[in-house]
């Protein structure tokens, strides 16, 4: 009963973790979805998948974040709170085709 008891506790927690759970995939060396909107002033967790054969860098200089996903691969990121806003970020290996951008409101 104790079990489940704090099985209830905790739930609320696991609910809000996922709803603050963003993916971005890397395809054709382009970010998929290019836009993301999150909710001001909340915690959030980028799931970044690189499905190319190539290694691409998630960078923003708004987001203060620079990260390397490697080939076939995934990282997370967490950010925030974010104060609304657009938060730009692209592929530093493929600047042109790999742009998106982070809209928090």
């Amino acid at each position: 009963m104790k079990k489940l008891f704090f099985i209830l506790l905790m739930l609320p927690l696991y609910v809000s973790a996922a709803e603050n759970e963003y993916i971005i995939v890397i395809q054709n060396h382009q970010f998929q979805p290019t836009e993301i909107i999150v909710p001001a002033a909340k915690k959030i967790k980028l799931l970044i998948e690189n499905k190319d054969a190539t290694p691409e860098e998630f960078e923003s200089y708004s987001l203060n974040r620079e990260k390397i996903i490697g080939a076939n691969s995934a990282i997370k990121i967490y950010l925030g709170p974010l104060a609304p806003g657009r938060y730009p970020f692209f592929g530093e290996f493929n600047k042109a085709t790999a742009q998106g951008v982070i809209i928090a409101q």
